[in-house]
């Protein structure tokens, strides 16, 4: 309700531009008719009841109102219609950005995937049972809202294995979480937060590697002395993601690349399914930022499409960002100035092509109220 309310009170360019245009218009348009009256009348000798009706008559026909109206009227309609459609554009101003949108930047988990991986593999390192390490991985994920962390957190539940209690817990960025779990530390992350660790050894490399060329997503566990384990886990691409991918191409955008935090090679295969060129792997948010800065320089308008709080800075630097509503986060949809309700990616080029009809009947409004 809140974001219906900021969508009438922030105001399209178009409309701006109308504004701008009327308050040059509207004095001429009454300027004119007062000369119309006043020089045939008086100058020129003629009935002053017929030029005063005559100027009356200019100045009904010349008034600005249907230029004026021209803009809110189809503003309101496209964003009426976008929220049946399960599209929530935030302002009239982002009503207008998509049909000018020249590169896309994509996040993989949750918004080219569904967001809801499964774990397939647990692997115990180092001694450890496999139940001790989803007793430590389940502790520290619980504290996370990331989808991954939902996975493991449900998938050891439904071993009877549940969270104990975590002090000191740290989450760090795009990279893993630490904290203390009955008196130990710990650590979990991805294989980026691994070698940082130092504990990565050539065996463990490979497996993680071989895990990876299959479209894999690893989540490791250590402590200040070795590695204890490793899972692997697996997200389904979206059905709609290729479909959505060519048809954005075909509506004029000329890049599409994906940002993800995720390792390459899990995000290549991704990216083989769904149709992509560009990747870029192992990003922080901060990364993800500058990574649209580029897109910007290089193409102008540049759209970003989202669902984690790591997604947020991209989306809010790009010239419009887009969250995917029900399985993202609220900082995502808080940075993005449009949101898909129904997590269908396929709403993507529908909004485009909407974009592209508003401006059109836009357009045709201020043409056609000049014209008359």
């Amino acid at each position: 309700i809140r974001m219906v309310g900021e969508a009438h009170l922030r105001r399209a360019p178009s409309e701006r531009w109308v504004e701008k245009f009327a308050r040059v218009y509207t004095p001429a348009v009454m300027g004119v008719a007062l000369l119309t009256f006043l020089i045939p009348s008086f100058v020129l000798g003629g009935d002053w009841r017929e030029w005063l009706y005559r100027s009356l008559v200019f100045l009904v026909i010349g008034c600005p109102c249907a230029l004026v109206i021209s803009t809110p009227v189809s503003i309101v309609a496209a964003l009426a219609r976008a929220a049946r459609n399960g599209v929530l554009v935030k302002s009239g101003l982002h009503m207008e950005l998509p049909a000018r949108i020249r590169a896309i930047a994509l996040d993989k988990t949750g918004t080219l995937t569904e967001g809801r991986p499964s774990v397939l593999r647990v692997v115990p390192l180092s001694g450890h049972s496999e139940a001790d390490l989803l007793q430590r991985v389940a502790s520290l994920e619980a504290l996370s809202d990331h989808p991954l962390a939902r996975a493991v957190v449900a998938y050891a539940a439904e071993r009877g294995i549940n969270a104990a209690p975590v002090e000191a817990f740290k989450e760090i960025k795009g990279k893993g979480l630490t904290g203390r779990l009955n008196g130990s530390s710990y650590w979990v992350g991805s294989h980026r937060y691994l070698e940082e660790m130092g504990q990565e050894t050539a065996e463990i490399h490979r497996q993680l590697e071989e895990i990876a060329r299959e479209g894999r997503t690893v989540v490791v566990v250590g402590n200040e002395r070795h590695v204890c384990g490793f899972l692997a886990l697996a997200d389904t691409v979206r059905p709609s993601a290729s479909a959505a991918l060519q048809n954005v191409r075909r509506l004029g955008v000329e890049h599409v690349v994906m940002l993800t935090g995720d390792n390459r090679e899990t995000a290549e295969a991704i990216a083989r399914e769904v149709g992509i060129e560009e990747i870029r792997a192992e990003l922080l948010p901060a990364d993800k930022v500058a990574a649209i800065d580029e897109l910007v320089e290089r193409y102008g308008q540049v759209a970003m499409i989202g669902d984690g709080i790591n997604d947020a800075p991209a989306m809010a630097r790009a010239t419009i960002g887009l969250a995917m509503g029900a399985a993202g986060s609220d900082a995502a949809i808080e940075a993005a100035d449009v949101a898909f309700m129904s997590d269908d990616l396929s709403k993507l080029p529908w909004l485009i092509e909407h974009s592209k009809r508003t401006v059109g009947v836009i357009r045709q409004n201020v043409v056609f109220a000049l014209a008359v």
